[in-house]
């Protein structure tokens, strides 16, 4: 007897989970979502514990990996990488800080409530963790610089290990715990009454980030156009098939062949693509930076919580950095993203829930936004590092 194993990618088992979780949240007994406020304490516990782990273990190696580079060339490309996805951040700030206030209500936005609190854990766990989240980031760019300097082989093997070790973490216990998470959340959010005033918001902002990552590309280009003396938009046109295929694979690496072939096609030498387009999928995160910034300035919106520029901007500087890594897990930059979101920005365990639901669902476009742009910065760093400058 032939057997059928039907398994569903992260953004379906996040769907479900959602739409369950407002089902349970009509149905359900209080006395049986009780178990899954028990749950979703645990487990955000175990978040709490693992986020300063989860820095140390992407950023130290991807750090200590960047000084194996190319000299002037390396150096170009990271800071034009760094600055584009800062921008993009910073972009996305200004145009939601003007735009959300007039789409999100606060008043009927905010998801705590008295029927809230009243659902109450049976019991807590404090999992307190190891270092605070900046502490793991300093750490991690002590010990990654100091491994690329001495080109300590024992150190760099340790510490990918340790990567390896998280990677599993998040494969094997985190996405797979995820979508349950999220269904607790949203059960609880029905309880409260405010599931609509939710969903509506996220709609919404899925709408203004679409838009916003196609001016993002569009302006990409017409600087690299302007800079190489060419047709931003016919370049921008051959770097499709890249785009496309990232929107299907949700995976910067798994769509370097393409993006290396379009970029190609556009006139970018091959030494210089197959340097760019590889280390770009890992280090150039505009489409993502864009994405969790208007999504956590949107929450923050909805729940009447205190920003300003000055906030974000640190926010956006950092985040730029934490994501280094990322491309290596699924879903990675949100994951990578989740301390600094609640040690910067205040986000409690609820918030960092929505914010990994909103990404998720919009991982393609980012992803796609992401390797569309390494385009532009090969045909940059050709203009000046090409074999005939």
């Amino acid at each position: 007897m032939m057997k059928f194993k039907i398994r569903l990618a992260l953004l379906p088992r996040v769907i479900i989970a959602i739409i369950l979780g407002i089902a349970a949240g009509w149905f359900l007994p209080e006395i049986v979502m009780r178990f899954f406020v028990t749950f979703n304490s645990l487990f955000s516990e175990f978040l709490g514990f693992i986020i300063p782990l989860i820095i140390l273990g992407l950023v130290t190696p991807a750090i200590s990996e960047l000084g194996k580079g190319a000299g002037k060339m390396l150096l170009a490309t990271v800071v034009i990488a760094y600055f584009a996805t800062v921008l993009s951040g910073l972009y996305a700030y200004v145009v939601g800080d003007a735009v959300f206030p007039l789409l999100i209500d606060e008043a009927h936005g905010t998801i705590e409530s008295q029927k809230v609190e009243a659902l109450q854990p049976f019991f807590t766990v404090s999992i307190p963790p190891l270092m605070a989240v900046i502490s793991s980031l300093i750490l991690s760019f002590v010990v990654g610089l100091g491994i690329s300097v001495s080109q300590s082989e024992i150190l760099l093997r340790g510490a990918k290990e340790f990567q390896e070790i998280i990677f599993k973490t998040i494969n094997s216990v985190i996405l797979p715990i995820l979508p349950l998470y999220i269904f607790g959340i949203f059960m609880n959010i029905t309880y409260s009454g405010e599931v609509y005033s939710v969903l509506s918001v996220f709609i919404k902002i899925i709408g203004v980030i679409f838009i916003l990552h196609i001016f993002l590309l569009l302006f990409q280009f017409a600087i690299a156009g302007a800079l190489v003396h060419r047709n931003p938009l016919r370049l921008l046109v051959k770097m499709l098939p890249a785009y496309f295929t990232a929107l299907g694979t949700q995976s910067s690496a798994a769509t370097i062949p393409v993006t290396l072939a379009q970029t190609k096609s556009n006139g970018v030498g091959e030494g210089v693509a197959g340097f760019v387009i590889p280390l770009c999928a890992t280090i150039h995160m505009s489409g993502s930076a864009m994405k969790i910034t208007a999504c956590a300035l949107a929450l923050m919106i909805m729940q009447a919580l205190p920003y300003d520029f000055s906030l974000f901007a640190g926010f956006v500087f950092m985040l730029a950095i934490t994501m280094v890594a990322a491309p290596g897990v699924p879903g990675g930059c949100i994951m990578a993203a989740l301390g600094i979101l609640g040690s910067i920005l205040g986000f409690d365990s609820e918030n960092l829930a929505l914010m990994i639901a909103l990404y998720i669902a919009m991982d393609s476009f980012g992803t796609a936004c992401n390797v569309t742009g390494d385009g532009a910065i090969a045909l940059i760093i050709d203009k000046y590092f090409g074999k005939s400058k």
